[in-house]
């Protein structure tokens, strides 16, 4: 998969450069990616004009978007005052994946009669895409997990959980894992799972498979590193 610096829509950092939002949004999703695709890695420091210069913007609308990500646990301030990425810990991996399984499992079984037939159909047809694409998209990937998590997590009812889980989230996505690629099949057939437990409106089983899909990245993180 080639690496490129994500474009952002052209235009004058005051206005509001398309219907995907602000220079701003549009550098939090930039950042973002580059972090998810591991241009910027763990313990790396943030140039910010640099950064700005790859992105075509100013700092202004840059610095706010790298205070959203800090604010979600994603970046940090060094020392020096500048920020860097975040690096997460074996153990503050696992430790995170088993407040998810608690915290995600209860939000499948809250939102199966919140969730819209068409959401769940989306995110089938997208988790089929990525699982037939070839080469291997981790990018791709990525999305597709969001989305699939996204159904629940939103649609939990409960706002405080759902900030909770979006946070941990992010902390779990900082992580590295090299064979993220092996994660694809089963990954993809658990998401099925959850899927199905969804659109059967059946909470005890989308809680069930949830939770299940969750002990697996934590056996799988285990098996990594080890």
């Amino acid at each position: 998969m080639t690496k490129q610096t994500p474009a952002l829509t052209p235009g004058p950092d005051s206005a509001v450069a398309s219907k995907s939002g602000t220079l701003s949004d549009q550098a939090y999703a930039a950042v973002s990616t580059m972090i998810e695709q591991r241009q910027l890695v763990s313990g790396q420091a943030v140039v910010e004009q640099q950064l700005a210069n790859e992105l075509g913007i100013s700092r202004t609308p840059l610095r706010q978007a790298l205070q959203k990500l800090e604010a979600e646990g994603v970046l940090v301030k060094s020392a020096s005052r500048s920020y860097q990425v975040r690096k997460v810990e074996l153990r503050e991996y696992l430790q995170s994946l088993k407040v998810r399984e608690l915290l995600e499992s209860e939000a499948a079984g809250l939102c199966v009669d919140r969730i819209d037939a068409a959401a769940i159909q989306a995110a089938r047809a997208a988790l089929h895409a990525v699982k037939t694409q070839k080469p291997y998209d981790m990018l791709a990937h990525w999305r597709s997990d969001d989305q699939v998590h996204g159904l629940f997590i939103e649609h939990c009812g409960n706002r405080v959980m759902t900030d909770l889980m979006h946070a941990l989230r992010a902390s779990t996505k900082m992580f590295e894992i090299d064979r993220l690629s092996e994660r694809l099949e089963p990954d993809s057939r658990q998401h099925e799972m959850i899927l199905d437990a969804l659109e059967s409106r059946d909470p005890e089983a989308a809680r069930k498979a949830v939770a299940s899909h969750i002990r697996s990245l934590f056996q799988f993180a285990i098996e990594t590193v080890s």
